[in-house]
């Protein structure tokens, strides 16, 4: 399977094009608010509180929000999210907002965004069925990280050229966009089937989440291994700290900042390309946790605090090991049953945006103390402890899911995949 193959799937080369347009769009806006908010305030705390919002309504918003891409057609729930978007970033670009009003913008464009992910995460898998699913989940992954290597290095150029207000117009035009692709590309499905034909209120959408994600062992492993990103994000968190940390006389440190955050993404590009491409569906599995412990080993060589260079490639191969993230997304949707699919999505997808923050927060804290260096350490050997403990909890689990992906995809089973009884 390559990913010209998948490319060729109409519907989801369009879902593809739109999301990239719209991510774009997305860190222009990113860069846009932070002026915005620092030229009207002068407040770094000010800049970092709006930055938060982003993380802080996915976290509410994603369990009671995300069940609405099991209650209703998928596309419909997609589609209403990026007009409503598209509206609310059109108010943010009124020249003159105030502050207050545009912090509550943000949090509502932010909010929207758990139900829109869900109805898309649950949508794919009907979209791409088998081991198109995983190369596609490894398209989707290289693009994103390629669009935001892409949006922050131009979006300054950007701004400077059409000023912060512009620019968040043209970000509420790529969720025009993105829309329009829905509408015209997508074709539409009916709301999921339940097994006793029943709609169940949002509270109790949530509760039964809850429990089918952390009550089946498989799903409670890959959901934990998807939050350990918490401990691996802390570098690009405190990056420009670390920067103006090291000992470069020669580079301005808002370059230095630049390529630190840039590291980790790059890394993770490079290896999504060839996880994607050459690594068989069973393979992807079984290599799992290994690349779970890679993308927290090499952060603890940060203790000795090495020259620029040796960092830069140490974050980069930190952001090789991340691509264990499509085999987990992948196995998790084995596991999921399709009515349920948004639900468990968006608990998912909250936890790792509450990871991320808390992972983040607690850095900064650290790191103004003790300094960046040991943070970062810390963050790799306590996230190389947490990948360990999973991997070998794993094992236990990864026969099960392998032989339902065999199933799936179609491809036989090596002398050492045995086979195992598949629950759902």
């Amino acid at each position: 399977m390559t990913y010209r193959e998948v490319i060729a799937v109409e519907e989801f080369r369009w879902l593809w094009l739109g999301q990239g347009l719209s991510l774009l769009g997305d860190q222009f806006a990113q860069v846009a608010l932070a002026v915005l908010v620092y030229s009207r305030t002068e407040s770094a705390l000010a800049t970092a509180a709006v930055y938060a919002l982003t993380y802080l309504p996915p976290i509410i918003g994603g369990p009671l929000l995300a069940g609405l891409a099991d209650r209703y057609p998928r596309r419909r729930v997609m589609l209403w999210c990026d007009v409503l978007r598209a509206m609310l970033v059109a108010v943010m670009a009124v020249p003159g907002m105030p502050l207050p009003a545009l912090c509550a913008l943000v949090f509502g464009v932010v909010l929207l965004g758990a139900p829109f992910s869900a109805a898309r995460a649950a949508l794919l898998p009907e979209i791409l069925s088998g081991d198109r699913y995983v190369v596609g989940s490894a398209l989707q992954n290289v693009t994103n990280q390629a669009v935001q290597m892409l949006g922050f290095a131009i979006g300054g150029a950007v701004i400077a050229t059409l000023g912060p207000y512009r620019a968040l117009a043209l970000d509420a035009a790529t969720f025009l966009a993105s829309a329009l692709a829905i509408v015209g590309k997508v074709r539409h499905r009916p709301a999921p089937a339940r097994a006793d034909g029943r709609r169940p209120a949002m509270g109790s959408s949530v509760r039964t989440g809850l429990r089918l994600v952390f009550g089946d062992r498989r799903l409670r492993t890959l959901v934990l291994f998807a939050w350990l990103c918490g401990f691996y994000v802390v570098p690009e968190g405190i990056a420009a700290p670390y920067a103006a940390a090291l000992d470069h006389e020669t580079l301005p440190v808002s370059l230095v900042t630049g390529l630190l955050m840039a590291a980790m993404p790059a890394g993770t590009l490079i290896g999504a390309l060839l996880y994607g491409r050459f690594a068989s569906p069973a393979g992807r599995l079984k290599s799992m946790g290994w690349l779970a412990m890679l993308s927290c080993a090499p952060l603890i060589v940060c203790a000795a605090r090495p020259p620029l260079e040796v960092v830069l490639a140490l974050w980069a191969l930190s952001g090789v090991g991340g691509v264990y993230q499509i085999a987990a997304n992948a196995a998790f949707v084995q596991c999921v049953p399709p009515a349920e699919r948004g639900q468990a999505f968006g608990i998912a997808q909250s936890g790792l945006l509450a990871a991320q923050g808390l992972g983040i927060l607690a850095a900064g804290a650290l790191a103004q103390r003790f300094g960046p260096e040991p943070v970062v350490a810390i963050a790799g050997a306590a996230g190389l402890s947490c990948a360990a403990a999973l991997t070998m909890l794993w094992t236990e689990s990864r026969a099960e899911i392998i032989a339902k992906v065999h199933a799936a995809t179609g491809h036989p089973r090596g002398p050492s995949e045995p086979s195992a009884p598949v629950r759902v």
